[in-house]
């Protein structure tokens, strides 16, 4: 197979796609940025229609996960551990990337790609290659031993694994800290397995699905390749509180790689809200929930939050159970715990499992309960560790400790409270020990998800071989089980008949215990169903399902839009705009500008002609300079059309004498500098002012960094220096305080950026904009080129006014229109600058045009009195 790696392995900026740039589609109209694809939308659209409504071709998912599904050893490895044997490769039946496949289509071909577990001479690797591709449908992804240690050892296992679980390496001895060699290896070993995903996929009809925290910089390598990649993301981990997250040194880069995938699932909603959390603070993204899906908006692409924590596979542990061996291991395991209650426990080695805070709580319990001395046994199973340090040597000292210490104090011949079975065990034999086990406790203090609770449940179950085995009577036998759960892990919120407990209160753990064994059958026996009942339902098959459903659904508009890239590096992103919305430049508009006589140039003030999060709002010389050049050609009628108040705007713009204002959202307007104000209402009722400032000064009062700004006709909320999460939050509750409080006086509570508005009914800027169109008409001279600027939701109000005169004729047939959102997000508008820098160039190119352009004989009058 080919490979497309790049050639220096540890430089990311060496990581380059150079030969993958697409080369810009000629465009008709001058001026207007394109696309960067190959190949339009609508001709993709219509490609993707076709091969759709075919029927006939074979729907693919590539499934990407650091290790394959496959379990590789020596053929003689067996006998006598001879390294010179035959590679022999068998399906890992535990791997839940196979057992997802369950849920899938007969007619969706599911190709792995991934390492594996072994090291593989270079000279094997083609062979190789090619045998797990034809028997297993396997890409195997070969990294070069150190680069697997610095990547998956390194970085994923020693220091991404422990933050994401809430440890932070304080000091040197505590945990390892951040290193720029081994991220440099994540990075490159995610760029290898785009390699893989490149060589075998067709991008154009394939889906891709990622999984878990080592490869969580892959996305952005595959989108920047093909920019309508298919992509869905699923994290087994949990995702850290924003305070733990931030102190990641690549926060955002992995940020921004997340969010060029089209779906990112997690397991529980604390993980969501985490993720969403992060979004805001670090990159100020706000997420809004549609119709049940939780949503974000990114550069113009919708990226899908999904929520569903993954199942187990039942056909499986159902096959075990039904096999004669498991009944034999269950009979003999009864036979050796005949007359004891068997606890159990099955946890892998790591500092986050909580072993041995598990056994203090069972030190406890016989301390304070004598009674359960000799009867109640531990059983706990350890599953070898996934990586090697002087951390997991100490967790197992202390396991160790805790264990012979306990056991010395309440042990005795034939009795051992604590039995600790350091191997590896089959599922066949675990299955053994959950048939035998009253009650089984997880008591991790941080984990992704943890399936020993559902395997547990479902092996309770039983089948009638193992009913045998267990001396029940037979299949009418009331199943019981019990289990204590960690508060911490992800399966804790899906069973709601569970002990849940805090693992470091130990106290609360030996109560739990105590319950456990003393509760009555007949609980036991509805808590079982309850949790079998949702366990069943919501298997591993049912989770896949739903996630590759959301998925088609999260990428359905993909041939509806244009793309092209930005930024380098992990920075990189898409930009996604209708077809129909394009950047606008001088270039384009100054020919329709030239030849046009009759001119209306509506701008919104902050945002557009100042930026958004300056300090200073006062306009500086430059763009006093560029207005007064567009209000200095007669052909022109230039408006500011802002929700400022009037005495803020009338100061700031004052040496515009001929600058058209429009304050409060357009409830007081007038011409010129001495022109006189005017109001769009006969008669301002302001009572209900007295309702609302109480109101507002509340929340002011309740969130630091808000504000009350009081204009003549309006009062808003001001929330931007607040904290975004906590100030989104309080704008929400207080636009339905202001809405029931106000449900019956004449006004208007919008939210806007970082606002919350009350204002008068009937006061909008769209509603200005219809009366200056009018009024132009009117006298004579309706404009025949219109150039409206905004930059947020108040200003959609004018973009759509515009598009309604478009369409009713009431401007000229042959008008010239440019409505233009600054920044590239949803809009009414039809054109986009990029920022104020943007708009400001593009003013003075126009304005520059109208110095170069003879004197032109007309007058508009000053005044409008009566008509506003």
């Amino acid at each position: 197979m080919l490979s497309r790696s790049c050639v220096s392995l540890l430089n990311l900026d060496d990581c380059s796609f150079a030969d993958q740039t697409r080369i810009p589609r000629v465009v008709n109209m001058p001026g207007i940025f394109p696309d960067f694809h190959d190949q339009s939308a609508e001709e993709k659209s219509e490609e993707s229609a076709s091969s759709s409504s075919s029927g006939n071709q074979e729907r693919r998912m590539i499934i990407v996960a650091n290790q394959l599904p496959v379990k590789a050893y020596r053929a003689d490895e067996e006998d006598d551990k001879k390294k010179g044997g035959k590679w022999c490769f068998d399906w890992d039946m535990d791997a839940v990337a196979l057992q997802l496949k369950h849920g899938f289509h007969s007619d969706v071909e599911v190709v792995y790609v991934g390492c594996l577990n072994v090291e593989i001479d270079p000279m094997e690797q083609e062979e190789i290659s090619q045998l797990l591709l034809e028997k297993f449908r396997c890409v195997p992804n070969f990294l070069p031993l150190d680069l697997m240690n610095k990547f998956y050892h390194g970085f994923c296992k020693h220091y991404l694994w422990p933050l994401f679980h809430y440890m932070l390496p304080v000091t040197s001895s505590h945990g390892v800290r951040f290193d720029r060699s081994t991220w440099q290896a994540y990075v490159c070993a995610n760029q290898k397995f785009a390699d893989k995903v490149m060589e075998i996929g067709n991008l154009d009809e394939d889906y891709v699905w990622v999984h878990d925290y080592h490869l969580m910089a892959l996305p952005t390598f595959l989108r920047k390749r093909f920019h309508r990649v298919k992509l869905g993301f699923f994290l087994h981990s949990p995702f850290p509180s924003s305070e733990i997250y931030r102190t990641l040194p690549v926060r955002e880069e992995i940020l921004k790689a997340l969010l060029n995938c089209d779906l990112i699932g997690f397991h529980t909603f604390d993980y969501a809200r985490h993720f969403l959390s992060c979004c805001s603070r670090m990159l100020g993204l706000y997420y809004q929930s549609k119709r049940g899906y939780i949503e974000l908006d990114y550069y113009g692409r919708t990226v899908s939050i999904k929520i569903l924590p993954v199942g187990i596979h039942m056909g499986q542990i159902e096959s075990i159970m039904s096999l004669s061996d498991t009944a034999e291991k269950v009979k003999e395991l009864k036979e050796k715990y005949d007359g004891k209650m068997v606890m159990l426990g099955v946890d892998d080695m790591d500092m986050f499992k909580g072993i041995s805070l598990k056994f203090l709580a069972m030190g406890q319990l016989l301390d304070e309960m004598p009674k359960h001395r000799g009867r109640v046994v531990l059983v706990q199973i350890i599953n070898p560790a996934r990586s090697q340090g002087n951390d997991i040597q100490e967790v197992q000292n202390e396991i160790n400790k805790v264990a012979t210490e306990i056991n010395r104090r309440h042990g005795k011949p034939g009795y051992e409270p604590i039995v600790c079975i350091s191997r590896l065990l089959s599922t066949q034999d675990k299955v053994a020990y959950y048939a035998i086990s009253e009650c089984v406790v997880v008591n991790a203090l941080r984990d992704g998800m943890n399936l020993v609770p559902y395997k547990y449940t479902v092996s309770r179950q039983g089948s009638p071989d193992l009913d045998a085995a267990l001396g029940l009577s037979g299949s009418g036998t009331q199943r019981k089980s019990i289990i204590i759960v960690s508060e911490f892990i992800g399966c804790s919120p899906s069973l709601s008949g569970a002990i849940r407990v805090n693992p470091w209160n130990i106290d609360s753990v030996a109560n739990a215990m105590n319950l456990a064994v003393t509760m009555p059958d007949a609980e036991k026996e509805i808590r079982h169903m309850k949790h079998y009942n949702y366990i069943r339902s919501h298997d591993v098959a049912y989770w896949a399902r739903s996630f590759s459903q959301d998925l088609e659904r999260a990428c359905s508009e993909h041939y509806l839009k244009r793309y092209w890239g930005m930024g380098l590096g992990l920075r990189f992103r898409i930009v996604a705009l209708g077809t129909n919305f394009r950047k606008v430049s001088v270039d384009h508009i100054i020919p329709a500008y030239n030849k046009t006589s009759s001119r209306l140039i509506l701008l919104d003030y902050d945002g557009t002609m100042m930026p958004e999060h300056s300090v200073d709002k006062r306009p500086n010389d430059e763009v006093i300079t560029v207005l007064n050049g567009l209000c200095s050609d007669p052909k022109n009628v230039v408006f500011i059309v802002s929700g400022r108040g009037k005495d803020s705007l009338s100061k700031w713009l004052s040496p515009c004498e001929k600058l058209g204002l429009s304050a409060e959202h357009g409830c007081f307007t007038r011409w010129t500098k001495d022109s006189p104000w005017e109001s769009c209402i006969s008669s301002l009722d302001l009572d209900w002012k007295k309702m609302v400032i109480p109101v507002m000064e509340l929340y002011m009062e309740a969130t630091d960094g808000s504000s009350i700004e009081q204009k003549e006709s309006a009062i808003v909320w001001h929330h931007q220096e607040a904290d975004p999460d906590f100030g989104t939050w309080q704008a929400k509750e207080l636009l339905d305080h202001l809405e029931s409080v106000l449900a019956n006086e004449p006004v208007v509570v919008k939210r806007g950026q970082y606002i919350v508005e009350v204002k008068p009914q009937g006061v909008s800027k769209g509603v200005v904009v219809e009366k200056l169109i009018a009024i132009m008409s009117a006298r004579g001279k309706p404009p025949d080129f219109v150039l409206c600027i905004g930059d947020d939701r108040s200003d959609e109000d004018m973009f759509e006014t515009i598009a309604s005169s478009v369409a009713k004729h009431s401007l000229p047939d042959r008008a010239e229109v440019f409505a233009c959102s600054v920044g590239q997000k949803p809009s009414m508008a039809k054109y986009y600058l990029n920022d104020t820098q943007d708009v400001i160039k593009m003013l003075q190119g126009l304005s520059l045009a109208s110095a170069q352009l003879p004197p032109f004989p007309f007058y508009y009058p000053v005044s409008f009195e009566g008509s506003l």
